[in-house]
């Protein structure tokens, strides 16, 4: 019997045995406690990469919101769905004869979701167009944004605040996020405060009655007004209210202020005569013709660049648009892709890797949605996946750097876990969630999943630093 006690003991002391699910650390839980954050409304699930079994697991596979988190499913699915490579294209055509620099007739651009044609590449391509010998346009610029098949929707559904650029709907031809730009610069020779529109243009107009001060910056004295319709119907007046104070420099101001007609008149027409070119026409909806030759077709960076913007960033509308071409796969020749089609193909391109995920709910791939749901348990059966994946290195690439950079970059910058640490954050009211992956002192790297819905999830952030500082010194 003695013999038997002393193997046992020999046994235990020297076998490595499974990492079995343990409570939550002390920190973690004292800091919830402080937050008034109750242990039923976390969903945590971490494990080492490779393990079968969790190092902590609570209420891991109740369904719950992660806000901004979700832009992880919708990245990782469409750097395995449409490969890392991948480029969107938008097509320019020539609807009309084309005759010494004149184009006799309308210039169509179809859009098929580029989620990068911001400011600048709407430059290059429109400069790639010149390049053709296009130079005056006698006819109307045609906008076809028919690839995305949308329902009607509010922009200001979701949060009431329907001119931030965060509620930007996706569109197959979308624009510098449809984004108007309004620049501050002070002026103290003249005492007055110099306003800058971008774009600029017959559909916007801005009345600028601020105050320059020299108090000290803070406190939020400008105040915005914008009404619709005024001074006639599409157009759009912005009122600038209250003081400015010179300590506080220039600054901008980001707005979603005109539907894509109205945007697109106002930007093409300034980039087009900025290089060369006339346009006097009108912008309007329509298809392409069929027949048609492309006179030209841009390409977007790859998706593997785009990504990093999305996830570093936490850009809402580029995940969108990255969401709605995960439908590309399903779309079958129909020459469209929606929302039903995108989920559609996640769901197909997560039976082939053997991950069910009955729970899933994808509203818009962006996580700015309070539909959308996803286990903790499944999210990190998520991270797993990408960690093995050939993709891993765009991935991981794309994520945020704890104390570095992108969201994370305020965080734990003096802790021991500060650089070892790639996350996705996320944050709504009554949400706040984080995921990613943490490298430890023993050089052990772990994928977290971390989500709280609760009222004051907003005071989580603690808890989960203190997650991540644990896991750090963890063996």
């Amino acid at each position: 019997m003695k013999n038997f006690l002393k193997i046992s003991l020999f046994l235990c002391a020297t076998l490595t045995f499974p990492a079995y699910a343990v409570d939550l650390p002390d920190t973690v839980r004292q800091a919830l406690k402080r937050a008034g954050i109750p242990e039923s409304a976390v969903g945590i699930y971490v494990r080492e990469v490779g393990a079968d079994q969790p190092l902590v697991s609570v209420n891991a596979d109740v369904p719950m919101n992660p806000a901004s988190v979700m832009k992880m499913v919708t990245t990782y699915a469409g750097l395995e769905m449409l490969g890392p490579t991948y480029k969107w294209r938008t097509e320019v055509y020539a609807n009309g004869n084309l005759v010494n620099g004149t184009l006799q007739g309308d210039l169509v651009i179809k859009g098929y979701g580029d989620p990068s044609l911001n400011l600048e590449n709407f430059w290059l391509l429109l400069r790639q167009v010149r390049q053709t010998g296009l130079k005056d346009i006698s006819g109307d610029l045609v906008l076809d944004d028919s690839y995305f098949n949308l329902p009607a929707s509010d922009p200001g559904a979701f949060d009431g605040k329907r001119f931030n650029t965060y509620n930007v709907a996706p569109e197959a031809l979308l624009v510098n996020y449809r984004t108007s730009t309004l620049r501050l610069f002070p002026e103290l020779q003249r005492g007055g405060i110099r306003v800058v529109a971008e774009p600029d243009g017959q559909f916007l107009n801005v009345q600028n009655n601020l105050k320059l001060t020299q108090k000290k910056c803070g406190g939020g004295g400008v105040r915005v007004s914008i009404r619709e319709n005024v001074p006639q119907p599409g157009h759009v007046t912005v009122g600038l209210e209250g003081e400015y104070s010179s300590d506080c420099g220039p600054t901008a101001y980001y707005l979603s202020l005109h539907e894509n007609t109205a945007y697109m008149h106002q930007l093409f027409s300034a980039l087009w005569k900025e290089l060369g070119g006339t346009f006097t026409g009108t912008v309007r909806r329509g298809v392409a013709p069929k027949g048609l030759h492309a006179l030209s077709v841009y390409e977007s960076p790859p998706l593997a660049e785009v990504i990093r913007g999305i996830n570093k960033f936490s850009n809402n509308v580029a995940a969108k648009q990255v969401f709605l071409s995960l439908g590309e796969t399903q779309s079958k020749g129909r020459g469209y892709v929606s929302p039903d089609i995108a989920f559609a193909g996640v769901r197909h391109w997560l039976g082939s890797k053997g991950m069910n995920f009955p729970e899933l709910v994808m509203e818009n791939g962006s996580g700015l949605s309070r539909k959308e749901r996803i286990s903790a348990r499944h999210l990190n059966d998520l991270l797993a996946a990408a960690y093995f994946s050939p993709t891993m290195p765009e991935f991981m690439a794309s994520l945020a750097v704890v104390g570095l950079d992108g969201t994370a970059r305020k965080r734990l910058k003096r802790s021991a876990v500060a650089k070892k640490a790639h996350i996705k954050t996320g944050t709504l009211k009554n949400v706040s969630a984080i995921a990613g992956y943490v490298l430890n002192g023993k050089k052990r790297r772990y994928a977290v999943a971390f989500m709280v819905n609760h009222p004051n999830s907003g005071g989580a952030r603690t808890a989960m630093d203190a997650l991540m500082e644990w896991l750090y010194v963890k063996t």
